[in-house]
């Protein structure tokens, strides 16, 4: 008969010990390590040194750690999965299987002859240097999206590189088993494969089709703390799902994302799930630092050193070829090939596999991991020296110091538009903050005498240290529809108070401002071409009242078609133009060539006879 035995309660506060270790560590290190300018992940990383095995000893077993600590990569994917619309990604597609498989074959190739010239045996070269050739999501990402990059080029670029390393790590542990001493190729193939595609169907399914309904029913209920349960449940019901199958965790909460970026509870999701991935993340990297044997390294320093530099550097020249060969400026490939030039957090369960299969020594899979960890402690150091070299000195970013803003209207995008509009309201003495990421506007405007903010208005950061919380106004002068509407999303989101006025590019960048209700949209080419045509009437000799009265039926008619199309879609009226959908063609027939022209006649002119879609457009008005 089996006997229970009761599990005791833990002594009282003993279970506070932990969390609060942990908690002190961060609290002290970070700001420190910020302070000399090597940023808050080296502070994490040393502060789990200091509370580890080789520090002061408050914790033995970092494995353990890290495992929990993983699910701050989850949440990590997750947000930029949310980011993400399918049709991005799809986009990225040949970065992904082109520049992303290329770069894990060419790395692991180098890597691992290097290996095996210092003394592995070709199977453990082969997973060395397919295991180096890995980078850090965990570390890459959070560097980019930092400085607010990870939606630049590069950044993109370097995504997709990280996103084929997360799909290649499946393969690579089969591998393991595989070239294994006396090892066969894994059981379960086909059945295997299926497995994992009914995984992926099921996340899809689910988050296409069951996820959005459920939120809406949480968000009737008006009780915030269960969005915030379903937002948890859906980030580690996707991981779950996935690691059942036997794919990546976090690969699975991307793909959650990715299905969610369309979703109108997006930025709710994002925000619950902030505070949890922050805290996590920093987990993870202290968990990273606590694994680090310290004796070891000592005992071996000439080795771990070495290896270090062979590493970054080798990555570092090969990705910068890779990505100069597909298409990247200098400037961009230098950024790619320093922010992958670590190993990645993936070597660890890589390494430690190999180890357990008898494809390397214990020693060798120890001083391999040591050198990936010390790698990732100096990629944030890396990756600011390939900043830095890779643009002069006179077109380095300013430092985005919102320190003085005091404005109550807020001005995004400081271009012609941007100026014209602070030039009205600080002639009647409304206090301006104007944001913009173009140095070279910002010290033009400098110039001539304007304080222009350095910031990029998508990043929420920025828009809070600007004072959009207690902003009466902003205006959102921005030049890309894209860029307008993410603004747009996260303004409305997270600072529903402040008026919201925007720049609208055309015809279908106002539909989608005017289905967001924001508060005024003007689209810029529809009424400079309003003025032109008032202008051209006045010259040729019409009265002043025609003028005005041809004037205001245009703005009539087209305020008409801008309510139609707005309630049923940009080919909407199709049956008030004698079942001809509305395109891109004049509101006003013209009278032929050489023909005299009355102003009553124009005036009454009718609409319904469209031109030829060959003679003009208004498309973009």
């Amino acid at each position: 008969m089996q006997t229970i035995v009761p599990i005791s309660p833990p002594a009282d506060g003993a279970a506070l010990i932990a969390p609060i270790v942990f908690l002190a560590a961060a609290v002290i290190a970070v700001p420190i390590f910020r302070r000399l300018r090597l940023g808050s992940i080296v502070g994490y990383l040393a502060a789990g040194i200091a509370i580890g095995p080789q520090g002061f000893g408050f914790f033995s077993d970092s494995q353990a750690v890290l495992a929990f600590a993983e699910l701050g990569v989850v949440m990590l994917l997750f947000i930029i999965g949310l980011e993400l619309k399918l049709s991005r990604l799809w986009s990225m597609r040949r970065d992904i299987v082109g520049l992303g498989l290329v770069q894990l074959l060419a790395c692991g190739a180098a890597l691992g002859l290097i290996a095996h010239m210092a003394g592995l045996g070709p199977r453990g070269a082969i997973i060395a240097g397919l295991g180096l050739a890995l980078s850090s999501t965990a570390f890459a990402a959070p560097l980019m999206e930092e400085r607010g990059e990870l939606t630049a080029p590069y950044g993109q670029r370097a995504f997709a590189i990280l996103l084929m390393q997360d799909l290649a790590i499946v393969p690579l542990l089969a591998l393991v088993a595989l070239i294994a001493p006396g090892g066969k190729a894994p059981t379960g193939g086909i059945g295997q494969t299926l497995i994992e595609l009914a995984a992926v169907v099921a996340v899809v399914l689910s988050a296409r089709y069951l996820l959005n309904p459920l939120f809406r029913i949480l968000a009737n209920a008006m009780a915030r703390e269960i969005m915030t349960a379903a937002a948890l449940l859906v980030v580690l019901g996707a991981a779950m799902i996935m690691k059942a199958a036997g794919l990546s965790m976090a690969m699975g909460a991307f793909l959650a994302g990715v299905l969610l970026a369309e979703s109108s509870f997006r930025h709710e999701l994002e925000a619950d799930i902030e505070p949890f991935r922050g805290l996590l993340l920093g987990l993870f990297f202290i968990a990273v630092g606590m694994g680090i044997d310290i004796e070891l390294v000592a005992a071996n320093a000439a080795f771990v050193v070495l290896g270090v530099l062979i590493l970054m550097l080798v990555k570092t020249a090969l990705i910068y070829g890779l990505a100069r060969i597909s298409g990247s400026p200098h400037n961009d490939a230098l950024r790619i090939g320093s922010v992958l030039s670590q190993g990645g957090e993936f070597a660890f369960v890589l390494f430690s596999a190999a180890a357990a299969a008898s494809v390397m020594t214990e020693k060798n899979s120890s001083l391999l991991i040591a050198v990936v960890t010390i790698s990732l402690a100096l990629t944030p150091l890396a990756y600011a020296l390939a900043n830095r070299a890779a643009r002069p000195a006179a077109d380095r970013e300013p430092d985005a110091d919102f320190s003085d803003a005091h404005g109550k209207v807020i001005i995004i995008g400081f271009g012609r538009f941007g100026q014209v509009v602070a030039q009205f309201l600080m002639s009647q003495g409304v206090e301006v903050t104007a944001i913009d990421h173009n140095v070279e506007q910002i010290r033009a405007a400098a110039r001539f005498g304007f304080r222009v903010y350095y910031g990029d208005g998508t990043r929420l950061d920025v828009l809070r240290a600007a004072g959009a919380a207690d902003a009466s106004l902003i205006a959102l002068c921005v030049v890309k529809p894209d860029v307008a509407l993410r603004i747009v999303d996260l303004i409305q989101a997270h600072f529903p108070l402040a008026r919201l006025y925007v720049r609208s590019r055309d015809r279908r960048h106002a539909l989608d401002l005017l289905k967001r209700n924001v508060d005024y949209q003007i689209r810029e080419t529809y009424e400079s071409a309003v003025a032109f045509g008032v202008a051209a009437l006045k010259a040729l000799g019409f009265s002043p009242e025609a003028v005005r009265d041809v004037e205001a039926e245009m703005r009539r008619r087209d305020e008409e078609r801008l309510a139609l199309q707005l309630a049923e879609g940009m080919m909407a009226g199709a049956h008030l133009m004698h079942t001809k959908p509305v395109l891109p063609e004049p509101l006003i027939e013209p009278r032929h060539q050489g023909r005299a022209l009355n102003p009553e006649a124009e005036a009454a002119t009718n609409p319904s006879e469209p031109l030829p879609s060959s003679v003009g457009s208004s498309a973009g008005n």
